[in-house]
């Protein structure tokens, strides 16, 4: 028995990097997955490589920005497959800027399609969550743990995130619902971007991280998502898991 057998998890932004992951990893143990996200063609290849593996899986193209998106996501999971059990809150965008050239464009960006969506998407599965006595995972941020320079919106929107998070373990617990966070160092296709337009960065990440190099967003950051929301992790609830390689140990 898969530990994920019957249960149906919604992740956001799960068309690449550790969204991606995180979708093929709650597949692998067994969950039906819908994905969420703006770009059409990823989303359809995340689908087919968790249905080629024998996997169950739907897409729903749209924007975390936009409440009434958030809205039609969860409904689609609903209506798809009956439920929902896992609700991970992966999507995010922003700009890298230092501080004094952030912009409150650059700022409410990151907190629209961070936060404000991780709030609407709770708020929205709330009803299906409480009847599953359900788990949430939101994703925060190794980089905003340790304040890396030039990521002021973004470490913003991270923290607000983390906040949002304990508040809503301690008013949800009541229901069964678990909430926690992840914050996670992997390859992802933007940090990929990232460091090689600073090849400088990449080096200076590398030698600060223990365990010697990044996550990979499935086997590293998806698989311990799986085994947060599974019952092997039932009584954890309002914590922050680094999944780091011993990063921030060094900061």
């Amino acid at each position: 028995m898969l530990r994920l057998s019957g249960k149906t998890a919604l992740v956001t932004g799960g068309g690449q990097g550790v969204g991606r992951g995180i979708a093929l990893a709650l597949a692998a143990e067994g969950a039906a997955v819908v994905i969420t996200g703006r770009t059409e063609g990823t989303l359809k290849d995340t689908a087919a490589e968790i249905t080629g593996r024998g996997g169950r899986a739907c897409v729903v193209v749209g924007d975390v920005g936009e409440r009434a998106d958030v809205d039609r996501m969860v409904a689609e999971t609903v209506r798809e497959f009956g439920g929902l059990d896992v609700l991970v809150n992966n999507a995010q965008t922003s700009v890298q800027r230092r501080l004094e050239q952030t912009s409150y464009d650059d700022v409410e960006l990151a907190y629209r399609s961070g936060p404000l969506a991780t709030f609407h998407a709770m708020q929205s599965a709330l009803p299906q969550l409480r009847a599953s006595r359900g788990s949430v995972v939101n994703l925060g941020s190794s980089a905003a743990v340790q304040g890396e320079v030039s990521f002021a919106a973004y470490a913003m929107a991270k923290e607000a995130i983390r906040g949002l998070t304990r508040v809503a373990a301690r008013e949800w617990g009541a229901y069964g619902i678990r909430v926690n966070v992840v914050c996670p160092a992997a390859l992802s296709p933007a940090a990929e971007a990232y460091f090689t337009d600073h090849p400088e960065r990449a080096e200076q990440v590398l030698a600060g991280i223990p365990l010697g190099r990044m996550g990979d967003p499935e086997s590293d950051i998806g698989r311990a998502v799986a085994a947060l929301v599974s019952d092997d992790m039932a009584y954890l609830t309002g914590a922050t898991l680094m999944l780091e390689g011993g990063r921030t140990l060094l900061g």
